[in-house]
């Protein structure tokens, strides 16, 4: 008999009621030291006061009006948005998954408006993630993602990860657009070398093509700027962000230059929940604690404090653990034994992590984690380490 709740996922065995910071409370009592955050959603960590302020104080004022309205949190949060990015013009969304659809939409709608309507392909990576929709899957194109769902949306073309001379030779008269993450998370969090965005960025110039830069899980802090394409000097035409955007709260965006979003006129695009007064409430406290330099200063130092001492787990653990990538407070360390085994063996020792491809877990904690959090993460995973040791002595 199938179950109320559709058994899409294998739910780890835990029931989380309570969180503070970087912790986790079970039902059981346990407390667990979340380095997931989410998938990279609490970058504020949980029950952050501001964020709780601003969902409270909002909650008594209004939930829900829809976008046939003026939004003054919207119009607040666009304007701290644009304010700090590339970005002329703000649309908002419930979820990464929706602003890759209408990234997508904007990229085509431009050539189309331009007089240009054959121009609708746009170049992927392998390894990619861009939600689970039918554009999302189509933009991964792997066989995990697109099983079953066919027939696909067309319009994608797929290359190898990090093949420059392919991106090259793969633009034809059809090409729009170069849709990429800056640092690909379910890919096994491999960062694209800043000289490999900037040649994107200058094949895109040469070509007239639209770059769409995919930060739903790399942006709004995570890898000590407050985008990660920001450390490679560059700006993308169209850019997808959610996750952390909202600390907890469902919100995404698609930002673009004004010229990007030229074709999205009136009647062109909408979204009954997105940007609503809850939302973007929660997104201007966000963007105010994470968009200032002290705060992506304490990033940068944290990473750097955390990654010094994973490259000594790694030490310690030569059999469990091979090598520590990534950038800020997005890393991941590539297991020598299944990673699923290592995920469920820190459960053990509650400590979070999320397993990715290329036999990888991801650390993504809360962008507030503090040193006595560090020092615990690596206990605990060294304790997770250890458990794996045993088990492989005794296999």
């Amino acid at each position: 008999m199938i179950p109320s709740v559709l058994p899409t996922y294998n739910r780890a065995p835990l029931t989380f009621v309570k969180g503070e910071g970087a912790w986790l409370t079970e039902a059981d009592g346990r407390r667990f030291l979340d380095l997931g955050a989410g998938i990279a959603v609490n970058a504020l960590g949980h029950a952050h006061p501001a964020l709780v302020a601003a969902l409270t104080d909002q909650a008594h004022a209004l939930w829900h009006v829809s976008n046939l309205y003026n939004i003054p949190q919207q119009q607040a949060l666009a304007d701290k948005l644009v304010e700090h990015t590339f970005a002329d013009t703000v649309f908002f969304t419930n979820s990464g998954t929706e602003s890759c659809e209408l990234a997508v939409k904007m990229a085509r709608k431009y050539f189309y408006d331009k007089g240009q309507p054959e121009r609708v392909e746009i170049i992927t990576f392998d390894g990619s993630f861009h939600g689970r929709s039918s554009a999302g899957i189509a933009a991964a194109g792997s066989e995990k993602m697109t099983k079953g769902f066919g027939p696909l949306l067309p319009g994608f073309v797929h290359l190898a990860f990090g093949d420059l001379d392919g991106v090259t030779n793969a633009i034809t008269d059809e090409t729009a657009a170069i849709l990429i993450e800056p640092v690909q998370g379910e890919g096994g969090i491999r960062p694209v070398p800043d000289a490999e965005l900037k040649a994107l960025r200058q094949i895109c110039d040469e070509n007239g093509l639209l770059l769409i830069l995919d930060e739903v899980q790399c942006g709004v802090g995570r890898t000590g700027k407050l985008f990660a394409h920001e450390w490679a000097g560059i700006t993308p035409d169209i850019m997808m962000v959610a996750k952390g955007i909202g600390g907890g709260f469902p919100l995404g965006a698609v930002l673009a230059t004004e010229d990007a979003a030229s074709g999205m006129t009136a009647g062109t695009h909408g979204s009954t929940y997105g940007g609503n007064p809850l939302g973007c409430a929660v997104g201007c406290a966000v963007i105010d604690h994470v968009a200032t330099p002290a705060f992506l200063e304490g990033v940068n130092r944290k990473s750097g404090l955390l990654c010094q001492k994973l490259e000594g787990l790694i030490a310690d653990h030569p059999e469990v653990f091979e090598e520590v990538r990534g950038s800020g407070l997005m890393l991941g360390l590539k297991c020598k034994p299944t990673n699923i085994d290592v995920v469920n063996a820190g459960y053990d020792n509650e400590v979070i992590t999320v397993p990715a491809a290329d036999n990888v877990i991801r650390l993504l904690p809360p962008l507030t984690l503090t040193e006595d959090d560090i020092a615990q993460a690596v206990i605990r995973l060294d304790k997770t380490a250890k458990q794996i040791e045993t088990q492989l002595a005794t296999a």
